[in-house]
């Protein structure tokens, strides 16, 4: 089964929710995983099962971005507030180049998350 990651920064943790819960039925053909807060109010908001790992300050974004590197993530959906610095900021450039150097697809906002979600690279295995 694919597994797509949820990654939020604290602003844009209610857009995540609100994504996952239009895309419910989709998403719910994945495996999901996610740091911790944002899998957690996932979880909350759609009882889907989330695996979580630690917060993004805390480790988290690494944790994916280990994930990624060895092919246990197919895809990142990642919304990001472009407007407020993060003291985390050398953690999420680390996992977006390593989305990029091993062609996962990383959405940062809605628009392009929408776009993911229905991409045939998506298509649920099985």
């Amino acid at each position: 089964m694919r597994t797509i990651a949820l990654i939020a920064h604290d602003n844009m943790k209610s857009e995540i929710v609100e994504w996952v819960r239009t895309y419910r039925e989709e998403l719910s053909h994945y495996k999901l995983c996610a740091t911790g807060t944002t899998g957690q109010r996932v979880m909350d908001a759609t009882g889907l099962e989330v695996t979580r790992y630690l917060s993004g300050p805390l480790g988290g974004d690494a944790q994916i971005g280990s994930l990624v590197a060895t092919g246990e993530v197919h895809a990142v959906i990642f919304f990001v507030d472009p407007l407020t610095s993060m003291p985390h900021d050398p953690d999420i450039r680390m996992l977006l180049r390593i989305c990029n150097v091993h062609n996962v697809p990383l959405a940062t906002n809605r628009a392009t998350a929408d776009l993911l979600i229905s991409s045939a690279h998506l298509i649920p295995e099985g």
